[in-house]
């Protein structure tokens, strides 16, 4: 099998350049492409105009394998593991039917030990290969998640909650910068942040006061009133709203809940760790479909991201809602049932982390 570069990296920018989001270090690099005359192409990771990391990908030996060998740095020093998955993410952007990615050289190169579940032995060689999994990488903090706006918490049972319903001890909401992440069909950026009243009240207003939002949001209301429901929800460790951007211009908002002490934790056998969400796309201008699911597919991968002991994202869109459903059936998730509310007849969907990392394409 041979990989020919004009196709496989059809999936990058027209240029032949990705950009990659190194959440730790809250950093942008970009990655460029070049077809090299063997059917391989040269991958160069700049920082700026200077180039810092380079790789050669090819085909891998098998139909769904792809061939990554690093050239600078090699992955010997632990502090290579970000830079090393940006070139990661890259491969598999431009190939994109690999599932597994092959690193030659698993010996000596720590920085592939947090990216590699297993390795493979070229059969006649006694060379071993990193095997890094796409449904596994994409499960790592390492790019996409800033890692600053968050706070890992230990499973300490809370004593405060709904009776019946005691949820695990929250972290405090996050704030700043939480999420970015290139979407190579846009070749545009995604990012999520947490809303903060001071500064969003007037733009939140705006959204809610539409009427096709407030059709669904029932929340056409005044500027005070708006704010006191954010200063509520600022109070509730339950649910926290963020803003959501394209290329840093505001598109929507959205509501990420835990959904055991939720108004649908009672419908349905809700575990501790299970999370939810609603929004709305408020700037007209970034409607329609394929915008639409990148943003479902990013919020789900955010979320999962966020608490890896989360299995399941679940959602309680109206039951009568096609297009929304429709949206839920092409980002993994399933209609569990319908049921209602006091206010409409839902349909429960849900999404497995299993199923949503092996099936959809980030």
């Amino acid at each position: 099998m041979t990989m020919t570069a004009p196709t496989k990296i059809s999936t990058a920018a027209a240029d032949g350049r990705s950009l990659h989001m190194l959440g730790r270090a809250g950093e942008t690099l970009a990655v460029v492409g070049t077809a090299r005359d063997d059917g391989s192409l040269q991958l160069c990771v700049l920082r700026g105009s200077d180039v810092i990391a380079e790789a050669s990908l090819r085909a891998g030996p098998t139909e769904g394998d792809a061939l990554l060998e690093l050239t600078r740095p090699d992955g010997a020093h632990p502090a290579d593991a970000e830079i090393v998955a940006a070139l990661a993410e890259a491969a598999f952007q431009r190939v994109t039917h690999a599932e597994r990615l092959l690193l030659p050289g698993w010996t000596g190169r720590p920085a592939l030990a947090g990216l590699s579940a297993e390795t493979w032995i070229e059969p006649g060689t006694e060379r071993p290969h990193a095997v890094v999994l796409r449904h596994e990488f994409y499960q790592l903090p390492l790019l996409w998640r800033h890692q600053a706006a968050h706070a890992a918490y230990p499973l300490v049972r809370s004593r405060i909650g709904p009776e019946g319903r005691l949820p695990p001890l929250r972290p405090a909401q996050p704030s700043g910068l939480m999420y970015q992440r290139w979407v190579p069909h846009l070749d545009g950026t995604l990012s999520l942040r947490a809303i903060d009243r001071r500064r969003d009240l007037k733009l939140f207003h705006g959204w809610m006061n539409q009427p096709r939002v407030a059709f669904f949001w029932e929340l056409a209301q005044s500027e005070a009133e708006l704010d006191r429901y954010l200063a509520d929800q600022e109070a509730d460790p339950h649910l926290f709203g963020v803003i959501g951007s394209f290329n840093d211009e505001p598109v929507g908002y959205f509501e990420f809940y835990w959904a055991l002490e939720d108004r649908l934790g009672p419908h349905y056998d809700a575990e501790d760790f299970d999370r939810g969400w609603h929004g709305l796309i408020g700037n007209a201008r970034h409607l329609g479909r394929p915008k639409t699911l990148a943003w479902f597919r990013s919020l789900t991968h955010y979320l999962f991201l966020d608490e890896p002991r989360t299995r399941r994202i679940v959602g309680e869109p109206r039951a009568s809602h096609h297009k929304m459903l429709s949206y839920c059936a092409d980002v993994a998730y399933d209609k569990v049932k319908e049921f209602d509310f006091p206010h409409k007849r839902a349909a429960l969907v849900c999404c497995e982390r299993e199923r949503f990392f092996r099936e959809v394409v980030l």
